[in-house]
């Protein structure tokens, strides 16, 4: 509240977010009082952060990367006046994400303060039990990270040391840590109140150092009286009370807005350029995702790539970002640590200074230290703010198994996924929907999950030559959200009542097409391309048709994407349907096994897909 009404807010804006008012200036009543979003000509751009436990560390330090970038590259904020401010309290420097978020400021001597409030409480956990040290002695240990103590209750040491400290980075474009000691006089929230858990002589201790008390003998001796103190505090109280009146009586936010700005809306809505040129080179799906992100970067100066292994050494894991890093230089492609908390949470900052980052998380199997950040940060973000920070991210994982890949390089995730509402999730094929779909999603100003079968990649797993195509045009885009009928069932069957449809994506499309050679005519293949969003119409138009469905995937299949689209289709067809429909996935297993006997006893395949459709053709 006081850093809001220090940037020029007034107490009746912050009253309206206070209880939950349609005209709440940073989320229309959607999110917690002292939760701001907030973008104004005149004012500090704030984004959109979840509750300040730590987590909005990493997008601050996003931001902060993503205007060293764009300034080093002379895109914008070249006045070098362009910081950001990162507000935490003490408790949450224990968590492990502002580890991983200092020590790449550190590293890339980014432009930030974080400043740290500590009043030695973390609701009811003391100091004491909670941390080995404060957050100054802490910043030590990060080479490369300044650091700044102050008297937090005291107004004038305060004004100076955040003024140094804003001078000091402003001019050297490096981070510091500014560490507060500050009292705790009031309740966390009215739910937690402060004499619940809190001494007598804690609340007197703490009442000491009381910033009114300490700042008033400064005004005295700035030459105003006591009666002047007097009158301006009446006319604050009366003021507060006013306006919380006419917040209190401030309308309501329309129910018919409650499903805006999931999404920000695509400028991509319609497949464009040539999905199959004449004289075209077929290419395989990893090579299609590396045109795409070349001819993206060459086009685009403010996107960038990084992620664990991309850099130019060894262009990724599965050779997908093969020389790019010689192309377009360190400054855009490049290796992180080990940090995929940050990679994916750092991409909610970036996107806030107007980069646009294309970053790798190396197995799905490695995703999940930064599901908080996905599901925290960038996927409530466009919702919670009203609209005003959608996230612009396209966050590509390798997913899948074959080969032996054993249980921490093999698993698929997209259920999980699929869980997070506000993100998109991808799931192609083929190279040329990999090329289409790829481009489309970094034009989507939202956040999009890519997942990419790594036994595509290369088309090296038997019966995946399909995956192989001629690659698209420099132009062709192919909007999120749009099935694909693979393979067509003849009329002759349709029309018998002889044949089904394979509802599936991914490695799921190839296992279809190779058991569908043995009842030729019978089968219909979808892709469904996209699993966020989904195009339930074709999937209901497709099963409507052929009045028999399978759907398929890789996942383990109870409690999965698979199956629960499986249960859509029989409430909404059911009248359509001539057999129950089947699911077809994996063996339900915590992890896939590391021996390929194992593994192909775990996974779906041709031959156990060819079975069901034989089964589902005779009943």
């Amino acid at each position: 509240d006081a850093m809001l009404l220090g940037i020029g807010m007034r107490p009746y804006e912050l009253m309206l977010q206070l209880l939950a008012k349609k005209d709440d200036p940073f989320s229309g009543g959607r999110t917690y009082y002292n939760h701001p979003s907030f973008r104004k000509e005149g004012f500090p751009t704030i984004p959109h952060q979840s509750s300040a436990t730590g987590m909005q560390v990493i997008p601050a330090t996003g931001a902060a990367q993503g205007i060293a970038y764009l300034q080093s590259q002379k895109l914008d904020f070249t006045d070098n006046d362009a910081i950001v401010l990162c507000s935490l309290g003490d408790g949450s420097v224990t968590e492990g994400e502002v580890s991983e978020a200092f020590q790449f400021a550190a590293l890339k001597q980014l432009p930030i303060i974080y400043l740290v409030q500590d009043n030695e409480w973390g609701i009811s956990v003391t100091s004491a039990e909670a941390r080995s040290m404060d957050a100054y002695e802490y910043a030590a240990g990060f080479k490369g990270l300044h650091r700044k103590q102050v008297d937090g209750s005291d107004f004038v040491k305060s004004y100076h040391a955040i003024t140094e400290a804003y001078e000091f980075v402003r001019k050297n474009r490096v981070p510091l840590l500014l560490h507060a000691s500050v009292p705790l006089l009031g309740h966390h929230t009215s739910g937690v109140r402060k004499e619940w858990y809190r001494t007598d002589e804690d609340l007197a201790k703490h009442a000491e150092t009381d910033p009114i008390s300490i700042l008033t003998p400064y005004m005295m001796q700035a030459g105003f009286t006591p009666n002047e103190l007097e009158e301006w505090n009446q006319e604050i109280e009366t003021e507060i009370r006013t306006d919380f009146e006419k917040a209190h009586n401030a309308d309501e936010p329309d129910i018919a807005s409650l499903t805006a700005h999931i999404f920000a809306p695509t400028p991509i809505t319609e497949e464009k350029g040539e999905r199959c040129p004449k004289g075209g080179n077929t290419v395989v799906m990893v090579d299609a995702a590396l045109f795409a992100v070349e001819e993206i970067m060459r086009e685009d100066p403010k996107a960038l790539l990084y992620g664990q292994d991309v850099g130019k050494r060894l262009g990724g894991v599965f050779r997908e970002a093969a020389t790019l890093g010689d192309k377009f230089g360190d400054a855009r492609v490049f290796n992180t640590a080990i940090q995929e908390a940050y990679i994916i949470g750092s991409t909610a900052g970036m996107s806030a200074t107007g980069c646009k980052p294309i970053v790798e998380i190396q197995f799905a199997d490695y995703i999940w230290p930064g599901i908080n950040q996905l599901a925290t940060e960038l996927a409530k973000s466009c919702f919670l703010s009203n609209g005003q920070f959608p996230v612009q991210s396209l966050i590509r994982v390798p997913i899948g198994a074959y080969g032996g890949g054993g249980p921490y390089h093999s698993g698929s995730v997209e259920t999980s996924l699929l869980g997070i509402k506000g993100i998109k999730v991808v799931y192609p094929s083929n190279a040329a929907d990999m090329k289409g779909l790829l481009k489309a999603a970094f034009y989507d100003p939202n956040p999009v999950v890519m997942l990419e079968h790594k036994g595509l990649y290369w088309s090296k797993v038997p019966g995946t030559d399909a995956a192989k195509t001629v690659e698209p045009s420099e132009d062709y885009v192919l909007p999120l959200g749009k099935a694909n009928v693979f393979l067509e069932a003849s009329e002759e069957m349709l029309e018998n009542g002889e044949s089904l449809v394979v509802i599936t994506y991914g490695m799921g499309v190839h296992w279809a097409l190779n058991a569908a050679k043995k009842f030729e005519g019978k089968i219909e293949v979808l892709d469904l391309r996209t699993l966020n969003p989904l195009d339930i119409d074709s999937v209901y138009a497709s099963v409507k048709k052929h009045n028999k469905a399978i759907v398929l995937t890789e996942e383990t299949i109870d409690n999965s994407f698979g199956q629960s689209l499986a249960g859509r289709i029989s409430e909404h067809c059911f009248q359509f349907l001539d057999a129950p429909v089947r699911c077809i996935g994996a063996v339900n297993l915590p992890a896939v096994p590391l021996n390929l006997k194992l593994e192909r006893a775990m996974l779906p395949n041709a031959e156990k897909v060819a079975v069901v459709m034989g089964e589902l053709l005779d009943y």
